[in-house]
């Protein structure tokens, strides 16, 4: 596996400064992908490939271009790729996890590697790290926490490009659910409780 840890230092040097897709969310999915790799019997270097190189390429969330960062890290994971001799079958494996493994694509992966890098990044989106990163990404985009008449979306659709709060009823919330893996579908269904009792203290909080 020394062409994993040799590609973790090219990512490395690649990463931007993105609280919420920096360098430690690569390594917090890492780590979910390889528990959830012994689990499944999958190809670990593919699946960790694949792993590292998911946001190459990472928009911010106001930017128009932000639903096209999975296709266009998958873009550029072909290029890094091909400097470290993996076959034209583990490239194509590779960057079509890449691609489909966003929650704006709505795609179920076609191969196992996929469905493993779409796991184990919707699991960094949930329990308490996915609580931290929400609000850290609201707070780059001066969003404020909650719609004060409504701040739990009781009666009006959610829109998380104005309440950071909305996030979780537009996406995190769902993302249980939506887990390809039986041991990514444990793993969401623990972080999925720990957003639940959050927003249920929250309620006792400000209501």
């Amino acid at each position: 596996m020394n062409v994993i840890h040799l590609l973790k230092q090219e990512v490395h040097d690649l990463m931007i400064n993105d609280t919420a897709h920096d360098f430690d969310h690569i390594m917090r999915v890492f780590k979910n992908a390889q528990n959830i790799c012994r689990k499944e019997n999958a190809n670990e270097k593919l699946v960790l490939s694949a792993v590292l190189l998911h946001d190459v390429i990472s928009y911010p969330k106001s930017d128009k271009r932000s639903k096209l960062s999975s296709i266009k890290s998958a873009e550029e994971s072909k290029k890094i790729l091909k400097k470290f001799n993996f076959t034209k079958e583990e490239i194509q494996i590779i960057s079509d996890a890449i691609r489909d493994h966003s929650f704006s694509r709505n795609v179920i992966p076609a191969t196992l590697e996929g469905k493993i890098l779409q796991d184990a990044d919707r699991l960094d989106a949930i329990g308490a790290i996915g609580i931290a990163r929400v609000f850290a990404v609201g707070g780059s985009e001066k969003r404020p926490f909650y719609n004060v008449k409504d701040p739990f979306c009781k009666s009006r659709p959610p829109n998380d490009k104005i309440w950071t709060l909305d996030h979780f009823y537009h996406k995190l919330l769902k993302l249980e659910s939506l887990m390809n893996t039986k041991s990514g579908k444990i793993e969401a269904k623990k972080r999925t409780r720990v957003l639940k009792d959050f927003l249920n203290e929250l309620k006792k909080e400000i209501q």
